[in-house]
């Protein structure tokens, strides 16, 4: 039976039960709930701390779990990433009061740093031969550590940087990491028995909903012109109509150009386009 980390709570926690709900598999209906298991499906899901996640993988405890990447690189765990997950996607930043004019990491020399992510900040800041005077390690508001005399900079998750504005800070030097959501697994061992499953199960969640199926009508003179505006993975599906000289395409677009093809196809002649959402597939 695949054992499977689950975040119990915070950002990650609904999106992660949601894509595992989508990708047919069970999930807990009371939040209390620490083990669930899933035998129709051969897994048991273990609801813990996203921050504790990777530990545990790494340790061999569970043999997969979601986390973020920025807290698998903290972790020092020996766990890997084994997918992207598409959800909880976030910038690590440099920050630093507006009035100090930093630009770039090298500065950050000889200065104090607050953090949530310690080995994560530490690990960057040695890759860039940059040694500061100090790692503080802050679970929560770090945006307010240089005004209580705590650090000179700080190393945080910014998403529009409202906060930190309004904290009088400024973000400085390029992206510490791009994290977002991310399957994660041991490096040592045989893979474990199910992951196979999980991941062609996940994968198949995130091309459903990165994709739709169009499906459209045209003149048999202009089936060239239409298919090269929407060749599909392989090749799209061609049909005879009643009126033999039409017929129906079916093709998978990418949803974020959906109106963009709709209206390149209608320009070239194709009517009775439709466009249907896919609930799951495998590729």
């Amino acid at each position: 039976m695949l054992r499977i980390a689950v975040p119990n709570k915070g950002s990650l926690s609904e999106p992660a039960a949601e894509m595992l709900r989508e990708a047919g598999y069970r999930q807990r209906r009371d939040s209390r709930e620490l083990v669930l298991p899933d035998p129709d499906n051969d897994v048991e899901f273990f609801f813990l701390r996203p921050r504790d996640i990777a530990v545990y993988v790494g340790a061999g405890t569970v043999d997969v779990g979601i986390t973020g990447r920025d807290l698998l690189l903290d972790s020092a765990s020996s766990a890997t990433e084994h997918l992207e997950l598409g959800f909880g996607r976030s910038t690590f930043r440099f920050a630093a009061p507006a009035t100090q004019g930093l630009r770039d990491v090298s500065e950050v020399d000889g200065r104090r740093v607050a953090t949530s992510y310690p080995v994560l900040v530490g690990e960057y800041l040695r890759s860039h031969g940059v040694t500061a005077s100090g790692v503080v390690r802050l679970d929560g508001a770090v945006e307010t550590a240089i005004r209580l005399g705590v650090a000179d900079v700080i190393a945080d998750v910014v998403e529009t940087g409202t906060t930190l504005r309004a904290a009088g800070l400024e973000i400085f030097g390029e992206p510490i990491l791009k994290s977002q959501a991310v399957l994660v697994r041991r490096t040592d061992g045989a893979e474990p028995a199910g992951l196979d499953v999980l991941t062609r199960r996940l994968q198949g969640v995130l091309t459903a909903r990165q994709y739709v199926l169009m499906d459209y009508d045209v003149p048999l003179a202009l089936v060239d012109q239409a298919v090269a505006i929407t060749p599909g993975l392989e090749s799209p599906t061609v049909s005879p109509l009643h009126n033999r000289e039409w017929a129906a395409v079916r093709a998978m677009v990418r949803r974020d150009e959906t109106n963009r093809v709709m209206d390149a196809l209608y320009d070239v002649g194709a009517r009775a386009i439709l466009v249907t959402s896919i609930h799951a597939c495998r590729l």
